[in-house]
């Protein structure tokens, strides 16, 4: 992506020479004759760094510079002068300016403040990227192994560098934000900012203005310009969770901003353009709401270009352990207090559980567990009464006391091999939700023979709960 650079002069000449040079580097130019064109420009196309003259008709650039730190603070403009003073200089460099030079200007000069400049401009944006990041513990990676987190990684790891668009779905509390925030780390946006809007929290009367923003005057409390999240996403992602919770006529609007990238501000008249790659999230199932007239089946399609789905927790029984310790992890960086050791019944019973809440729910009862148990073990008794109600095919307990009830039994070898297969299938299952198709998966055999081996063990032992094809 071509770095824009706006030139801000009247003299003609001196616009031309610069947006050769430029060019001929690779970058995009935009030009002015005015502070008031320049200022306009700087609007729509948001340029990564300006050469402002200090002397131009109308506003001069010492004002014009004033307006720019106003509207992008972190914005590099360097102040151009055919006539310049130490003591212009100074003034121009403590009013923000990145930097000044005077004509008439070293072509070559020019082009090494260029990049010094937006390579500054880079590391800073990184930075700050970094920074936002190990606050919020983003330093994380997505913890899985079993066979669909496995899968779903490998699928983000394929549309992260790429510029495509992306739809996640999933339940409640399976991770859609935090896969979201990887495929923008793993984007070549990674330093310019990810900009998330809740779409299901922010009331119908004021989403036009969150997301395209308002100026002043455009309504009741409107006492000053606001930018909206598509402007301050530029160059970057923006991140719409639940777009299934838009209403119809948001959507339209919607749809409009992300074919063209071209919108106004509420109450304005000046075209905004911003480039801006969109991901979306939600846990509804967007084909049933089309059909129900609810959501808007081009919007769908124009959000779908490459479709991630989160499996539940309950689906990913064999991450539990793993989770539960990265889960203990950034809670003791964040806390600072010492996560308790989960003992093998207890991340049995927890494999096995269903976990409604996916993700979020485990987040929780480990950070409850930590309160209850910081620093000590927690065994199967210490889990909430749900979880241990009815021990699981597969806890660890069950299973030594199969184990103990093969030894002393006077099968021979042959007989023994089969129950214990028969209860290793029936164990893993379990942690599979039932599903034979997941199950086969998981183990690497054919699903025919799992459902062979099992149906022959049902037909002689009788039926299970858990014969879901």
């Amino acid at each position: 992506m071509a770095a824009t650079i706006l030139i801000v002069d009247d003299e003609e000449g001196i616009r031309l020479s610069l947006r050769g040079i430029l060019e001929d580097e690779g970058y995009a130019v935009a030009e002015a004759a005015s502070a008031e064109e320049g200022l306009s420009l700087a609007e729509r196309l948001h340029p990564d760094m300006v050469f402002l003259d200090i002397w131009l008709p109308g506003m001069d650039g010492m004002a014009a510079l004033e307006q720019f730190r106003a509207r992008s603070p972190e914005l590099p403009v360097v102040m151009i002068s055919g006539h310049g003073t130490i003591e212009t200089a100074v003034s121009a460099l403590r009013c923000g300016a990145h930097d000044f030079i005077e004509k008439p200007l070293s072509l070559d000069k020019i082009l090494l403040l260029v990049q010094h400049t937006l390579e500054m401009d880079a590391l800073r944006r990184e930075n700050k990227a970094l920074r936002a990041a190990m606050e919020q513990g983003e330093e994380s990676v997505i913890v899985g192994q079993s066979p669909a987190m496995l899968r779903f990684r490998e699928e983000l790891a394929r549309v992260a560098p790429t510029d495509a668009w992306v739809l996640i779905t999933g339940e409640n509390g399976t991770g859609k934000e935090l896969a979201a925030r990887a495929v923008h780390r793993g984007s070549k946006r990674a330093a310019a900012p990810l900009v998330a809007v809740n779409c299901a929290a922010i009331p119908e009367e004021l989403i036009e203005s969150e997301l395209f923003g308002h100026e002043r005057g455009a309504f009741t409390g409107a006492d000053g310009p606001r930018t909206g999240k598509f402007e301050l996403a530029h160059k970057g992602t923006l991140f719409l969770d639940e777009i299934g919770d838009m209403s119809l006529k948001t959507q339209a609007k919607i749809l409009r901003i992300l074919e063209e990238q071209n919108f106004e501000r509420v109450g304005g008249t000046r075209t905004i353009h911003v480039d801006v790659r969109v991901i979306a999230a939600t846990n509804k199932n967007l084909e049933d709401a089309i059909r129900r007239g609810e959501f808007r089946a081009d919007l769908y399609y124009r959000l779908r270009v490459f479709p991630l789905c989160l499996p539940p927790l309950r689906e990913r029984g064999g991450d539990i352990p793993l989770l539960v310790a990265a889960l203990a992890a950034r809670l003791e960086r964040r806390t600072g207090m010492k996560p308790p050791l989960f003992a093998p019944d207890a991340l049995a019973a927890m494999s096995a559980w269903a976990w409604p809440g996916n993700v979020r729910e485990l987040a929780h009862l480990v950070e409850r567990m930590t309160i209850l148990r910081a620093g000590a073990v927690v065994s199967a008794a210490d889990l909430p009464p749900e979880m241990h109600t009815r021990p699981s095919p597969g806890a660890a307990g069950d299973a030594h006391a199969f184990l103990a009830r093969l030894l002393a039994s006077d099968m021979d070898f042959k007989r023994a091999r089969a129950a214990f297969e028969t209860y290793y299938l029936e164990a893993k299952l379990a942690e599979a939700g039932g599903n034979i198709t997941r199950l086969a998966e998981a183990v690497g055999l054919e699903r025919s023979y799992v459902h062979r081996k099992l149906k022959a063990a049902r037909s002689a032992g009788g039926q299970t709960a858990h014969d879901k094809r």
